[in-house]
């Protein structure tokens, strides 16, 4: 463990934590490519007995120009591997049948217009359909009795929108259109299929007793975005009948599970102890099913809660929870709401999967040195986890990835604020490095210890010689309701301010050269982009990925108004709206400032933050003469998903950061498809 020098303005919390690995000098940097093709593992699901385990792997296909998953089947102790589907167009949501004979499974083949479910002998053999939907199938699960797969669909077309179909008459009406979704379930012995929810109401997610007799369920007002926030809680028989509704409150709830004995339903919402309030860190709920006042299993806002799941006797619930730059599963009692940690580390949890019959938990969690295996458990016996799956075993022997350590510093109120440093792979103590600033999407979330991605690619900019920071700025989620909701009625308070304090920090201790500096950012990150460009004229060079520019515009013309009408104080078409306040927290207006060369893109069907906020930027930009490009990614929405559009985009920032704050050329990296035809640099 390096010790590092520490100012009165920065405490290192945590020691560097790719130590342990070999030596780096035998090693090779990552590249953009390394980087796509490290594959990803999800969906890990033990089989009924413990002995095998089922997962999604996704590797980067670039004939395709896209990632293509597959299912994977291994024993437990890490023998066996084999990957049990190889459809051209992939598969996923891997399901058990109860005796483990079966494994259901959804994907797309031959003439299949949308995905259905298909199912494959354990002992492997050809897969066979089971559904022949007019919708795609989602969520499945096995009925305990093992005669049904439940699953969620979304509506049908209409005859009459058929019709119109038919005769390319393509009109429709603007959010109208979306369609509901419902449960089914299919009879295996016969294919049947059976509608167990209808209605003017959208089910957002559901799940299955473990005696199969009930489904706990949400039920939201319609199936737009928006509509989340208005969900709430509901049971009812297996077969749909005797549906009851459980909470009543201006809050949307989700993750409902019932009881091991049905007597209770857990929940997540992001709402205060009293389900009154929106926007807090999310808190772990139980109400009875024979009504009454849910009560807080997790309160407080201490842990900011994700999936939740009872234990085998429902005497406590497990949950993975946010604490800042780390996420691990916790247990807690239901009775005495005592926490205890079920697993610990620098790491972030991926997904993680409970079997009651066996006791046994398998998770995946990724870190700087482990892009995600899986690994199994008993969470009850405190044992050490055993590792599964070896995916990644030559990644990591073949490529030298940059040490990291957690940094805090003190806000300009004087209040805590943490971050994450990535190192230079060649870094010398007592050289000040530029540094490339990327703060985190969200807002509400945090950068937590994990593997990289493409679209930030830091073990690139780490060999190229850049310390890569990413602050948690004030609203990132697991550091108390009062960091979160510091956004609340001013969007931009000190969020744009903890991050220039870090970097301020790093400066003061002689590790980043405060004059070669360059920021990046995608969806809340490109908001903050936004602002920071406008707030200072000391970086060198920006990038902002789907970020908003001007807060009026964005309310109406984003799929989503819910999480930011707090932000503000109301909306900006209501009588005395808070004008002012969306005017103070728009960059747009204060673009007259900007001296930063920023490049700008955005997906072109992005709905969450739509591409005339990126337009806006641009046009600004333009005018008032700063050297500026806009990237759109055709079809893409708030997200770039094809490999050559990743490629790209780490290409066109490389470019333009060394351009402006190194003052040399960049080698682009070329595609692995036809490399001869895509050399040299582009982009201007």
């Amino acid at each position: 463990m390096r010790r590092l020098p520490i100012s009165n303005v920065v405490v290192v919390l945590v020691s560097v934590v790719v130590g342990a690995l070999p030596a780096q000098d035998a090693k090779r940097p990552m590249t953009i490519v390394d980087l796509i093709g490290v594959p990803s593992l999800r969906d890990a699901r033990l089989s009924p007995d413990g002995k095998q385990l089922l997962y999604v792997r996704s590797d980067p296909d670039w004939d395709e120009n896209k990632t293509i998953a597959h299912v994977w089947r291994v024993s437990v102790d890490g023998t066996g591997s084999v990957q049990m589907t190889n459809g051209e167009k992939g598969e996923g949501s891997p399901r058990w049948a109860p005796d483990g004979s079966v494994i259901a499974f959804v994907a797309r083949r031959g003439d299949d217009k949308h995905g259905q479910i298909y199912r494959i002998p354990n002992r492997g053999g050809e897969a066979i359909r089971l559904t022949e939907h007019p919708t795609s199938p989602g969520r499945i699960q096995w009925s305990p009795d093992g005669k049904f797969i439940y699953f969620s669909a979304t509506d049908d077309q209409t005859k009459k929108e058929k019709a119109r179909a038919k005769v390319k008459d393509n009109v429709f009406q603007f959010d109208e259109n979306k369609k509901n979704t419902h449960v089914w379930r299919v009879e295996i012995a016969t294919g049947e299929t059976e509608q167990i929810t209808d209605g003017d109401f959208t089910v957002t997610g559901f799940s299955l007793s473990r005696d199969g007799s009930m489904i706990a369920h949400h039920r939201a007002p319609g199936p737009l975005y928006d509509d989340r926030p208005k969900s709430e809680v509901w049971v009812m028989a297996a077969d749909g009948s005797d549906a009851t509704r459980l909470t009543t409150n201006p809050i949307g709830e989700g993750g409902a599970q019932l009881s091991p004995d049905n007597s209770q339903v857990l929940f997540v919402a992001n709402t205060d102890d009293e389900l009154k309030a929106f926007y807090f860190n999310p808190r772990l709920f139980v109400v009875p099913v024979s009504g009454g006042k849910p009560q807080p299993i997790v309160a407080g806002g201490t842990y900011s809660v994700g999936r939740a799941m009872w234990s085998a006797g429902g005497e406590s619930i497990y949950f993975t929870a946010n604490t800042g730059v780390r996420q691990n599963i916790y247990r807690v009692g239901v009775r005495n709401r005592r926490v205890t940690a079920v697993t610990k580390g620098d790491q972030s949890i991926r997904s993680y999967h409970f079997v009651s019959s066996t006791g046994l938990m398998a998770y995946s969690a990724s870190s700087p040195h482990d892009p995600g295996e899986v690994r199994v458990l008993n969470p009850e016996t405190g044992a050490s986890a055993r590792q599964v799956t070896h995916v990644f075993a030559e990644v990591l022997r073949s490529h030298a990835l940059p040490e990291v350590e957690t940094v805090s510093w003190k806000g300009v109120d004087g209040a805590s604020v943490e971050g994450l440093l990535f190192y230079p792979l060649k870094y010398e103590k007592g050289t000040r490095y530029p540094v490339v600033v990327q703060t985190h999407g969200g807002p509400a979330s945090s950068d937590k210890f994990g593997w990289f991605r493409s679209s930030n690619y830091v073990p690139v900019l780490a060999d190229l010689g850049y310390f890569v920071f990413k602050p948690n700025y004030r609203g990132s989620t697991g550091y108390g309701d009062a960091f979160l909701r510091d956004m609340v009625g001013h969007y931009f308070r000190y969020a744009h301010q903890d991050v220039m304090t870090g970097v301020d920090a790093l400066i003061a201790r002689g590790l980043v050269d405060g004059d070669r500096m360059a920021k990046m950012g995608w969806s809340a990150g490109g908001h903050m982009t936004n602002k920071i460009i406008t707030y200072t004229d000391r970086f060198k060079a920006a990038s902002s990925g789907a970020g908003a520019i001007n807060w009026v515009s964005m309310y109406g013309n984003s799929d989503t108004r819910t999480y930011r009408t707090p932000w503000f104080g109301g909306t900006p078409w209501e009588k005395n709206a808070p004008l002012d306040q969306y005017l103070a927290d728009s960059p747009l207006f204060q673009t007259h400032k900007v001296r930063t060369p920023t490049l700008v893109l955005v997906g072109e069907n992005d709905a969450r933050v739509p591409m005339s906020q990126s337009v806006e930027l641009y046009r600004a930009l333009k005018h008032h003469g700063v050297p500026t490009h806009l990237y759109v990614a055709p079809k893409q929405g708030h997200g770039w998903r094809e490999l050559q559009q990743r490629l790209f985009k780490a290409n066109v920032e490389l470019d333009w950061f060394e351009k402006w704050v190194r003052k040399q050329d960049y080698q682009w990296e070329k595609s692995p498809v036809h490399p001869e035809e895509d050399g040299g640099k582009r982009g201007g």
